[in-house]
């Protein structure tokens, strides 16, 4: 803000020589080249702190993705991309039982042939032969299998925090009027009432903090007849695109209009076809953009064509420094200075794009209950930050912009 002071004073002095023209003419006319320099030195400045913090946030999300491999190897390991992915396994699309003869005799197995419900799908699951690694395996198989689609069983990661000041988010509708709505993430726990959750990882579902203030938010922004899929549990490579494209398949299914995914992860062939079948069947996606700061990879599903993107933004309406991106971005809501609960039920500070998604699709179901069309609800109700119109860094505008506390 003070570089933006400083320039508006600066061009005030540069017009002032016509003003004192007329009104004042003997008055010195102050020196404005020093001004206006010490006010572009700032704005170099902020810029340069702006793109350490960026490469901070870029190396960091690099090494938790490396501890994360070292802890984990057991389960997980890096894919062609260098993107992390349940160890041992491609999943293929586009070819039957029959068409990866070639592969199962090459030394792959076949591990399991997954009909996706409710999304039209078809998903066969592969093992890798023993002494090749993911990386090698996936070249591989695509190369016995060039007609077919290919790809790791990449692994999301949940894109919000627990702390942080905080604000209540009080309902802003009525639950009954707005559509079900599907959530994806970890579940919540027992005092954050839902209509329905189910598991699609190991040893779920399994009460979370992550998904519980997700809940949390979804039912007190006004969401109605929410469903959760739990697609963590307690497994070490939850997350994977597999369990979401399994848990978005039954929320379709269950009836969910609206489904809300606050995870980040790397453009994988099956969930995107996975949300493409969704969209088709009239269901609307709307996902983070993460909180791996603007420097990091773009965001998946977030960046997937038709997803509804979202980023977030502080109590004093500045977008969060650490808000990841997409190739797109459609609206920013609060994510810093709200509260949730936890998976026992305790009040807790939330910070990040996680918390700014439920809000926005909580007002699209309740747009989409009143029977209008919710994008321009949205629009109508969207408080243009920044530059004028859209723009990369707050999208649409702000939603959600004058939530309340209890």
């Amino acid at each position: 803000m003070r570089v933006f002071t400083l320039l508006s004073a600066a061009m005030a002095l540069i017009a002032a020589p016509l003003a004192a023209q007329v009104a004042l003419p003997r008055v010195p006319i102050p020196q404005v080249g020093p001004v206006l320099g010490d006010a572009l030195d700032d704005l170099d400045e902020t810029r340069t702190a702006l793109q350490r913090t960026a490469n901070r946030l870029a190396r960091d999300r690099l090494r938790m993705i490396d501890r994360l491999v070292r802890r984990n190897a057991d389960v997980i390991e890096l894919d062609a991309e260098g993107a992390p992915a349940r160890r041992g396994e491609l999943l293929v699309m586009d070819a039957s039982v029959k068409a990866i003869e070639p592969a199962l005799q090459a030394g792959f197995t076949m591990l399991s042939q997954d009909e996706i419900e409710g999304l039209d799908l078809s998903v066969i699951r592969i093992g890798v032969p023993a002494g090749l690694d993911l990386a090698e395996a996936q070249l591989l198989l695509s190369n016995l299998l060039p007609t077919a689609q290919i790809s790791a069983d990449n692994l999301h990661f949940q894109s919000g925090s627990a702390n942080g000041a905080a604000l209540a988010i009080s309902a802003q509708s009525a639950a009954s009027t707005a559509v079900p709505v599907g959530m994806i993430d970890g579940a919540p726990g027992p005092s954050v009432k839902v209509a329905e959750t189910r598991g699609f990882a190991k040893g779920a579902p399994f009460p979370s903090n992550h998904g519980s203030a997700v809940a949390s938010l979804l039912a007190s922004a006004g969401a109605g007849n929410i469903k959760v899929a739990d697609v963590y549990g307690t497994d070490k490579a939850g997350g994977n695109a597999l369990a979401i494209a399994k848990g978005l398949g039954w929320l379709v299914s269950s009836g969910s209009k609206v489904v809300t995914i606050s995870l980040v992860g790397p453009n994988n062939a099956v969930l995107q076809r996975a949300i493409g079948a969704a969209q088709r069947k009239g269901v609307v996606v709307v996902a983070a953009v993460g909180n791996d700061g603007p420097a990091a990879p773009p965001a998946y599903p977030a960046s997937y064509e038709g997803v509804v993107a979202v980023t977030a933004v502080d109590g004093k309406r500045r977008a969060l420094i650490e808000a990841g991106r997409a190739l797109h971005l459609d609206y920013s809501a609060p994510g810093a200075g709200i509260y949730g609960r936890n998976a026992k039920g305790k009040r807790i500070g939330l910070r990040g794009t996680s918390f700014a998604t439920p809000l926005v699709a909580s007002r699209i179901a309740r747009a989409m209950g009143q029977g209008g069309n919710w994008r321009t609800a949205l629009d109508n109700e969207a408080i243009d930050l920044g530059r004028k119109g859209p723009d990369d860094t707050y999208g649409r505008g702000l939603v959600c912009g004058t939530c309340k506390g209890r």
